[in-house]
Order: structure tokens, then sequence, then C-alpha cells
């Protein structure tokens, strides 16, 4: 069962709810949240805007085509990541953009991928705005929930924040088309995988067609209405707490219903170790997330 919290029971740290987010994060790696500063009218806005986008002509959204790039920044077109091997590539098409940096920051003299310059299309109007507001509202919404996951989970509360001045935090429009008549058994949206980072929160338009693993084995739908978020976690957040945090595989197969989805990865400052607090080896968040990405994206990929 994927439980629906309350945030601002959370925020209000209300026992029952602390117990229900405590045996979501450490049993299932899946939950629903409702009753955030993002409303269902602000997730609709942005939803919009990400349609407006992906209804371009293709000629014109190859203008911010992030295969021509060393990063993961712009447009990414359908079949150009592969987030499991064993999968053909995805057959959705996304749009990416992440944390820029402010002047003088150090970061800004090491050339990394993770920290590159975002690419905007000229149009549709007002594109960039509407999604760099949402950006800074999803992160101050998922520092809230990491600091309710911190104490849930025996910590302080403020444990992950030192971690997150300069986050690798990624925004990504996502497009499902229809599942299309061609696809096979090796064929998805999005194929099962983990996600790489910490905590991801995820919006959608309300169609169907995300799943989640649950601890028996079986897959179950997971959907959410505007202003409904689901949230999972990464690979990261299971290293960083010795496994106590589970990452759950999901997927999205695609049915008969287009689909947007929003997800906002919710990642660490590069040079964070986010190995189990005590043990001798380092994992650098940076370093964990360039390789992951690099065998994802095909043109990074292809690049290395």
């Amino acid at each position: 069962m994927i439980d629906d919290l309350d945030l601002a029971r959370l925020n209000a740290r209300h026992p029952e709810e602390m117990q229900r987010l405590a045996h979501a994060v450490e049993e299932i790696g899946f939950l629903k949240l409702s009753n955030t500063a993002l409303t269902g009218d602000r997730v609709r806005r942005v939803l919009a805007a990400y349609r407006d986008f992906f209804t371009l002509p293709e000629e014109d959204k190859r203008g911010v085509d992030m295969a021509r790039t060393g990063s993961n920044r712009g447009w990414g077109a359908p079949q150009t990541e592969q987030v499991d091997p064993d999968a053909n590539p995805d057959f959705k098409e996304v749009f990416d953009c992440g944390y820029e940096l402010p002047d003088g920051n150090p970061y800004a003299t090491r050339g990394l991928s993770v920290y590159a310059p975002n690419l905007w299309p000229g149009h549709p109007a007002g594109f960039r705005a509407e999604v760099q507001g949402y950006y800074t509202e999803a992160c101050a919404v998922a520092m809230q929930v990491l600091r309710a996951i911190a104490a849930a989970t025996g910590r302080d509360e403020h444990y992950f924040d030192t971690a997150f001045e300069t986050p690798m935090a990624l925004l990504r429009g996502n497009y499902y088309p229809a599942r299309p008549d061609w696809a096979g058994d090796k064929d998805f949206g999005i194929a099962a995988h983990t996600d790489y980072g910490c905590l991801t929160l995820l919006a959608t338009d309300g169609v169907g067609g995300l799943e989640a693993q649950m601890p028996d084995g079986t897959w179950v739908g997971v959907r959410a209405d505007p202003g409904t978020f689901v949230i999972n976690f990464g690979e990261m957040l299971e290293f960083w707490t010795d496994g106590q945090i589970k990452a759950t595989p999901h997927r999205v197969r695609g049915g008969p219903e287009e689909r947007i989805s929003i997800p906002m990865f919710f990642n660490p400052g590069y040079d964070t170790n986010v190995a189990p607090p005590g043990s001798a080896q380092a994992i650098s968040a940076g370093m964990h997330l360039t390789r992951r990405y690099s065998e994802t994206y095909l043109h990074l990929n292809a690049a290395g």
C-alpha cells in the first residue's frame, strides 16, 4: 500500500503522520503527498507550459537539443535514453533544466556537466519563467520533505541541509505518447529503474501509467492528480542512510492516453559524500550522478 501523507502535518511533526512517513520510506520507498504550497492550479499551469513546448514542431525543439551538448540540458528526443540496458531505449521525450550557479560559486570554474548552463527555447512565450518559478518552488517543497524524513528516521531535522546548498537538482518534463502500435515486450515509456539521486518529487497530469515494484515483487499503479505528488527515493539516499531508506524500482509502460509528468530530482551538491556514515568508503554524489547519466543518455554514453 502506498500512503497519502499531508505535508502540513509532517511540517508540524504530527506523531502519527511521522510514523506513516517512516514506514513509507523504510518499507515501501514510495508515498503520495498532499497539502503542499504547490496547489493543483499551480501544477496545471506548469503542465500546460510543458505541453505547449512538447507540441511544437520537431524542428523548433531541435534548437535546444541536448544531444548537441555534453550535458543533459534542453530537449531529449524519443529513444535517446536507455535506463535499462536489457530494454530498448525509452520512447518518451523530455525537457531538462538544472540549478543555475550564482556568480562566484566555486563549482563554476570546474566545468562540471551536472551544473551546465540551461538551454531555453525562444517560445512558447513565458515557458522559461514558468518553469524556473516552478523549479524554485519544487526545491523548497522537496527540502521540507527531506527534513521531515530526517526527523522521522531518527536524525536531526537539519541533517541534510548543508549538502543541498548547491544542489544538483534537475527538473524534468516528461512527455509520454500513447503506447505505439509497434511497441513490444522491451519497449517502455521508461523502463524499470531506480532513480539515481536522493528524493524525487513528481507531479503528473492525473493520467495513470506509473508503476512501482512492491516489496513482494508485484507491480502496482501509482496515480496522482495535479496538486498531489508522488515521492520516491534514489540510490544516493539509500547509500547515505545505509539502506534505511529504499530506492524502489518503477517504470512506465505507456497506455492508450498521452501523459505528462514533472519530476524534480532533488540531489545534493557535487562534493557531498553519500557513503554510509562512519564507513571507510567515500561515494561522491557528483561522480555517482555523472556516471549514471553517462550510462543513460545515449549522447553522453557515445561521448564517453
